[in-house]
């Protein structure tokens, strides 16, 4: 059966800037990539994060292009070849699920896909001015979201520990759980510190305390912080399955939080999951800013991963962020994410 593979390429504006400690995006560029066989259309969608992805290059384009004409040859996705792009082979993986589907935007056949339970999320609050963050945050609380994560390291320390006296004072950990990420904004010799801080407000973990490639500093951290803490950043390159295995036994976080964008597709980020549970390690998935065709692709693949009875709240409330977002069947209903099943 022959197959053919388009590509498109589709700017989308932010709201608002969507800021960082490593800086603010105001645009970002996706490629869709469109597999046609039989009839059935299957679209995924490939979207890097420039100064983040490892496989965010000049001659992007050019190479997927090769890759999909390999694939309109063969019928098949080369994943070892594809290993360092993960952005390319998340992109391509949701295509062929959608293909396998029959069309159907319900990827994989679960609970979630057939409209029976809703996917936890986390409200995400970014980094702005102390009344920014303290005004987004009440909002998330209003909608009914009791799992808060919180963008750190862009304003002063104080005021954000401030931020999180006052959330406390009103929401003990019992009624809201609070995530932090900082991105790598501590430097290593002051992360302790701030981490014994931070303890003070309960809470569940931290995300990327100190900047990624620093894994004895990172690994010593993991033994000591009084606050669990989550690998992010840390595993985008890493996309060799022993590579994988020698940073969790080198640095042992509690959490790795993945990105199929970043760390390696849907094949990469269930390598992750598997091998992070065999050594004791949690995780749970998360959007790289992927417009709803990504987000689509990654709530179904959470729900396929981690089942729907007892999962974690997952990072999927990014749908909002996009003033020309492209429309899908999934919605956020207080802080759960459902699939609107037809």
């Amino acid at each position: 059966m022959t197959m053919r593979i388009t590509l498109h390429t589709r700017t989308l504006h932010f709201k608002q800037p969507a800021k960082t400690s490593r800086g603010q995006y105001t645009s970002r560029i996706s490629r869709y990539v469109v597999v046609e066989s039989g009839g059935v259309r299957g679209v995924g969608e490939c979207a890097t994060l420039p100064d983040l992805s490892c496989d965010e290059r000049s001659d992007y384009d050019l190479l997927l292009r090769q890759f999909c004409d390999t694939i309109e040859r063969t019928g098949r996705i080369p994943y070892e070849a594809l290993r360092p792009y993960p952005s390319m082979l998340f992109g391509i993986e949701t295509a062929f699920a959608q293909l396998a589907a029959g069309g159907s935007t319900a990827l994989f056949d679960t609970p979630f896909a057939r409209g029976e339970v809703g996917i936890p999320t986390n409200g995400l609050v970014w980094m702005g001015s102390y009344d920014q963050m303290l005004a987004r945050m009440q909002e998330k609380l209003d909608l009914g979201f009791r799992c808060i994560k919180l963008k750190i390291g862009a304003i002063d320390f104080d005021k954000e520990l401030e931020l999180l006296r006052i959330i406390r004072s009103a929401f003990p950990k019992d009624k809201v759980e609070l995530r932090v990420d900082a991105n790598g904004a501590f430097a290593p010799n002051e992360a302790k510190v701030r981490l014994e801080q931070l303890a003070r407000y309960d809470l569940h973990s931290i995300e990327q305390p100190i900047r990624q490639h620093q894994w004895t500093d990172m690994a010593r951290l993991c033994q000591e912080s009084p606050i669990a803490i989550a690998l992010d950043e840390e595993l985008i390159g890493v996309n060799i399955p022993s590579e994988k295995e020698r940073l969790l036994d080198t640095i042992h976080p509690q959490y790795v939080v993945l990105k199929p964008s970043l760390h390696g597709g849907m094949m990469g980020c269930e390598e992750w999951v598997s091998m992070a549970k065999i050594r004791g390690i949690g995780s749970w998935m998360t959007s790289a800013l992927e417009s709803n065709v990504g987000l689509n692709a990654i709530a179904h693949l959470a729900a396929r991963t981690y089942g729907t009875d007892d999962i974690m709240p997952q990072g999927l409330g990014t749908g909002q962020l996009f003033t020309d977002n492209i429309d899908m069947p999934i919605a956020l209903r207080g802080e759960r994410m459902y699939y609107d099943h037809h």
